[in-house]
């Protein structure tokens, strides 16, 4: 049927050429639509736990959306005259900043006094050039003994302050909104380090990161896909000189290949923006797999076309050939790559399920035209192959004549790496820090560095406490609960500071006691309470009011922790214990479970760890059915799932024991090299079946008659694999650095493993009639698809050609 099929495309190639045109047409339609995505919480889907509760947290306060810009004076010493001044500046200016609704710093923090018998409260900072000195001690020694303050917008040793902006993002404008805070902040710095020189200012804060994630993604796109395509193309054109012996031949079967390329990117992201993806840094590697994967497709093709071409067919015939011999080889590895990136849909994280839907779309397309669009280009385009330019049959046959001379060494050299580098599995450890998704070369990552190293306020958990009823909150009895909790965290180790309303009700009961610190503590009376809150209330200034603490009817407070790291355990740790904590001393309506995407990115870590395996697992067993269906055994069915399972174990392996950090990132690797590594074996397994059953071949005849016609193109494929993967290692995403270095790894090894350990495997399995030779002619009906003449299958044997 396949060469039937080949004989028909051959006679209607331009009716062909026409269908491919116009699918790329069709789908080309959707690239006008992709738009970068702006939001880290993509990687959560809208049902997410984890998700909800942050939301509920955010529409009863106010959002954590928010920039935040530290001020590091070049004299180590915020408390001078000039640099209170520069800060005080900052904080006017950042209410200038696109959608900011409320700037917080020492400058602007509303102290309370007390007056005689009233409430007095003004800005800790005020005309900064104009203060006196023991004013600036006043405002150093508030500031740094302030719970509020102290480690969050001043550092211990008064060496940086910073200032919080928090931004209210106009709904559904976040891709045009977060560059243009973004723009003004940068505008921003970069006067304020003009005017003084040695003064640095640091952009941090969740908008920064939406920023550089958008950024990231556009890097990846513009840098690094353009790379991977030349790299992929100069190693295709190198290997299609060296095979052919021809310039011209090299030239026009590489822009072929390119036309087969472009064609598969561009109907994987036209389909994805049709149907409203939007690009993320995980995304931006589907362009790279499909390009890569259709590169593999287009050379199982052109060896076995430059096979053909050498041992005398025409042009037309040898495209016959080659189209019937790996019709069903392509089919089936791309049927099977197409179900491992499926399995990604397995993940938590909508990104990652996105990824593997357009690059089994591309993958699908790159089979489409890998059988139609590359024949037919290849009976239009000029082109010759030397007569004995076998090179790479010959070194693949020797390659495999070796394995089989020391088949067992292969064979226990391979299982001792693999029982090694398996017992390193354990080393790997659940390791997320969102803080850490950039590379330390940007700025994002260097300022945010900078600023947690001295500051705190980047990793947080927070709680939304209820009383009983609607202005509960100044129950005393609330209060103490309040505060109870605030100092179990406080004594965690996890925990560096804790804000809560509790520490707003004691200084006020301190500043209306005379500012006598004997009275530094909860009032006992809740209408005395009431009317603290009320009376600080009506004094804070517009923008600066308890909104982002406490809820509108006084219901609820919010109860701020802030953690010293992000680490998925460490998170997962603390909300454990202090979830025990609330159900086992706090009333029941006190309880809440903790949120904050620290906590978000902690849970989706491991819960995608988990549903990946599962996947993988489910991925693997379908795949390995297709093949035992596909190919008719059984056997080969369970070869190729030992054979797709194993790299798993030696990579992950030795990532444990160079690295043993598994993120969300890597905990989807599994499934994408499934997908791609099922190629090695389906290919060796389907010619080595072919030899078996068409020409009665003995083992030894089969394995070297495999490697004569797939060996050159898998390596060609695994080396444009391996750089074009090992690239993103230079991604400024680490999730995308840390997949791709990865992946590349698993390639490598899967090679090796098909390479060193199949074959003696076969040997084993099918010792009966190892060494048995078995001349016969195989004709073109018996193979069900033309043979070259002269094509060598052992000592002594060849094919005929009867076609």
């Amino acid at each position: 049927m396949s060469e039937k099929f080949a004989q028909v495309l051959m006679r209607f190639r331009f009716l062909a050429l026409l269908f491919c045109l116009g699918l790329v047409a069709a789908a080309g339609t959707g690239l006008s639509r992709l738009q970068l995505s702006a939001d880290l919480e993509v990687f959560f889907a809208p049902d997410d736990p984890a998700l909800k509760s942050y939301d509920v947290i955010r529409e009863t306060y106010s959002r954590d959306d928010n920039l935040f810009l530290v001020l590091v004076p070049e004299n180590g010493n915020v408390f001078t005259r000039e640099n209170l001044a520069i800060l005080e500046e900052l904080t006017e200016r950042a209410w200038q900043v696109p959608h900011s609704m409320r700037v917080d710093s020492i400058a602007n923090y509303q102290h309370t006094e007390a007056a005689g018998d009233d409430l007095e409260t003004r800005p800790l900072v005020e005309d900064a050039l104009n203060m006196s000195a023991a004013d600036i001690r006043r405002a150093r020694e508030v500031a740094t003994n302030e719970e509020l303050l102290l480690g969050r917008l001043i550092t211990p040793t008064g060496h940086m302050a910073s200032i919080n902006i928090s931004i209210q993002l106009p709904e559904g404008q976040r891709r045009t909104a977060i560059p243009e805070a973004i723009q003004a902040v940068r505008d921003l710095r970069q006067e304020i380090e003009t005017r003084y020189p040695g003064t640095e200012l640091l952009i941090t804060g969740k908008i920064a990161g939406n920023n550089a994630f958008m950024e990231a993604s556009f890097y990846d796109i513009t840098h690094i896909i353009p790379v991977a395509l030349m790299i992929a193309l100069g190693c295709i054109a190198v290997y299609l000189f060296l095979a052919s012996g021809s310039l011209v031949t090299a030239v026009s079967t590489t822009f072929a290949t390119i036309c087969v390329i472009i064609a598969s990117v561009v109907v994987g992201m036209g389909v994805a923006g049709l149907i409203g993806i939007d690009v993320t840094p995980p995304l931006s590697n589907a362009p790279t797999i499909i390009l890569t994967l259709a590169v593999a497709d287009c050379m199982h093709l052109i060896v076995v076309y430059f096979q053909a071409r050498r041992s005398g067919h025409e042009k037309r015939a040898a495209i016959i050939y080659s189209v019937a011999l790996n019709f069903r080889a392509v089919l089936l590895t791309s049927l099977t790559t197409i179900i491992g990136f499926l399995a990604l849909n397995y993940s938590e994280a909508p990104p990652f399920q996105d990824l593997g839907n357009v690059a089994a779309i591309g993958i699908a397309a790159a089979w489409v035209f890998s059988i139609l669009l590359l024949p037919v280009l290849l009976s239009l385009l000029p082109g010759r192959v030397k007569p004995d330019n076998s090179r790479g049959s010959d070194a693949m046959k020797r390659v495999a004549a070796w394995v089989l001379r020391n088949g067992r060494a292969c064979m226990v050299g391979t299982i001792a790496v693999i029982l090694v580098a398996g017992s390193f599995l354990p080393r790997n450890q659940l390791y997320d820090v969102w803080a850490e998704y950039f590379d330390p070369s940007t700025s994002i990552r260097q300022d945010s560095d900078r600023a947690r190293e001295h500051l705190n306020g980047f990793n947080l958990i927070e709680y939304s406490l209820a009383a009983r009823e609607p202005g509960g909150i100044a129950d005393p009895e609330y209060l103490q609960h309040v505060e109870a909790f605030a100092e179990w965290l406080k004594q965690q180790p996890e925990v560096s500071y804790v804000n809560h309303v509790g520490q707003i009700m004691k200084r006020l009961n301190r500043n209306m006691h005379g500012d006598d610190w004997n009275w530094h503590r909860l009032p006992d009376d809740r209408e005395l309470a009431s009317q603290y809150l009320l009376l600080y209330e009506f004094s804070l200034p517009f923008g600066l009011g308890l909104t982002n603490q406490v809820n509108l009817d006084k219901s609820a407070t919010r109860l701020t922790a802030g953690l010293r790291t992000s680490s998925t355990q460490d998170v997962l740790a603390i909300q454990s214990r202090a979830q025990d904590w609330l159900r086992q001393n706090a009333p029941d309506h006190f309880y809440h479970a903790g949120a904050s995407s620290d906590v978000m990115y902690a849970h989706i870590g491991k819960r995608n760890v988990i549903s990946m395996l599962t996947g993988s697992a489910i991925g693997l067993l379908v795949i390995s059915v297709i093949i035992a269906v596909a190919l008719g055994s059984v056997r080969y069915g369970l070869i190729s799932l030992l054979l797709n399972f194993l790299p798993l174990i030696v990579g992950f392996g030795i990532w444990g024991l160079m690295v043993g950090r598994i993120g969300m990132a890597l905990s989807v690797v599994s499934g994408l090299t499934m997908g791609i590594v099922v190629d090695y074996t389906v290919h060796i397994l389907s010619k080595y079946d072919l030899a078996r059953k068409a020409q009665q071949m003995d083992t030894d005849a089969a394995i070297r008659f495999s490697f004569s016609m797939v060996g050159s193109a898998l390596l060609v494929t695994t080396i444009v694999l391996c750089v074009n993967f090992g690239l993103l290692a230079f991604s400024v995403f680490v999730l995308n650095a840390e997949l791709g270095i990865l992946t590349a790894t698993m390639i490598l090894i899967a090679l090796a493993i098909d390479l060193l350990f199949l074959p003696p495997l076969l040997q084993l399995l099918d010792r009966s009639d190892t060494g048995r030779v078995v001349p016969s002619q195989l004709s073109t009906q018996d193979a069900g698809r033309p043979v070259p003449a002269q094509e060598p299958t052992q000592a002594g044997a060849g094919f005929t050609a009867q076609a």
